[in-house]
């Protein structure tokens, strides 16, 4: 009379192993979309918000506009902006266990140094978009890559594969040629100051690849869970600090004194002279969220490969906008630089189908372990 009530029991237990099995297979699978779904998003906000960005950058010089420190402000000064977005974020993400006091002590000096070093790089970046044509601009910031790549070797342990190393090379005959490009400045780029822009934009350059992964080697120790309300964190703390420090400088360098004729001269009127730069600060916003996501939930060199993307659209674009040159030099480098964008890509896809082949192995063997053994009562 007991048998039929066993035979159920041990039918139910299968029902759960075989539900168990199932969903440990499944898991995975949901999670790698998820990754990608979100990589497809901040990617997105990377390309949309630098491109926007650069190209109202230079509309601001190119009108009439002249103050540098305004236009390295407007790259972190719209910090404001994430403040609805961190209340959403806190709120759906309470924090539940206490942080040690160490990293109460941590994290305010890295949003410091940080922040500081970011304000030196956004002055860099400053004057290379003064004094050269956007698309000379754009094409200079594809070295980014390459340093990244350099820095992420020593800091965060990056292999340097056949494929990261030809993109590297690529990456730097791309600015070798720009070096050899002549002088042949239009609209409103000063004219014989190309080499200064160039090492300025070089220079910017490197920084920011340093500032990432830095930024990778420091937060990926403290911020363990990297959630969206940590981004927002990081972004908002650091413009604050950048803000601060370029203001510091504005006001030490009496610069602002000229804005109020800056305005009032502005080419487009007082309206738009506003409206470019609260949308550049905005777009600037979007390109951090984005850059920093991946930068924390991938890689600092990842989200470099992402921001290379923009190399043939900013040039195209600057050539129809603002009438820039495009030689055959300038061709050249582009197309080298899409090159070695799509080298590293490459390698990126290589590493994901290598790490889907080991969890495919190695799933079995986690749902075999799951199972309990017939003889163990």
């Amino acid at each position: 009379m007991d048998l039929p009530v066993q035979e159920t029991k041990e039918t139910n237990s299968d029902h759960r192993e075989n539900g168990n099995i199932s969903f440990k297979r499944i898991f995975p699978l949901l999670k790698q979309h998820k990754m990608w779904f979100q990589m497809a998003i901040y990617s997105l906000l990377v390309l949309s918000g630098q491109s926007a960005a650069t190209l109202l950058g230079r509309l601001y010089y190119e009108k009439g506009g002249k103050s540098k420190y305004i236009a390295a402000l407007v790259q972190s000064a719209g910090f404001p902006f994430l403040l609805p977005f961190l209340y959403i974020a806190a709120r759906n993400n309470p924090t539940i266990q206490q942080t040690s006091p160490s990293k109460n002590l941590a994290l305010p000096a890295l949003y410091i140094c940080f922040g500081t070093f970011l304000a030196f790089d956004c002055m860099l970046y400053a004057v290379g978009l003064m004094y050269l044509p956007v698309s000379t601009f754009s094409l200079i910031c594809s070295s980014q890559l390459g340093f990244n790549a350099f820095f992420s070797y020593f800091l965060n342990s990056q292999k340097l594969t056949p494929l990261i190393l030809n993109s590297i090379v690529l990456l730097t005959l791309s600015t070798v040629l720009l070096i050899l490009q002549p002088d042949s400045s239009t609209g409103a780029v000063i004219e014989g100051k190309y080499a200064l822009g160039f090492i300025c934009t070089l220079s910017g350059a490197a920084g920011y690849a340093f500032l990432l992964s830095a930024e990778q080697l420091a937060y990926g120790k403290i911020l363990k869970r990297q959630t969206m309300k940590e981004i927002l964190n990081v972004i908002f703390y650091e413009s604050m600090v950048t803000t601060c420090a370029l203001l510091v400088g504005l006001f030490g360098s009496e610069e602002w004194r000229s804005l109020k004729n800056e305005m009032e001269g502005f080419q487009l009127g007082k309206t738009l002279y506003a409206m470019i730069l609260f949308s550049a600060a905005l777009a600037w916003q979007v390109f951090a969220i984005g850059m920093v996501s991946l930068m924390l939930k991938i890689s600092s060199l990842f989200a470099n490969v992402v921001s290379t993307m923009n190399v043939p659209v900013v040039p195209v674009l600057a050539v129809v906008v603002f009438q820039d040159k495009m030689s055959g030099l300038k061709i050249v480098a582009m197309v080298l630089a899409v090159w070695g964008s799509l080298s590293y890509v490459y390698q990126q896809y290589l590493d994901d189908v290598k790490s889907r082949a080991e969890n495919a192995v190695a799933s079995p063997i986690q749902v075999i372990a799951t199972i309990p053994c017939e003889n163990e009562h």
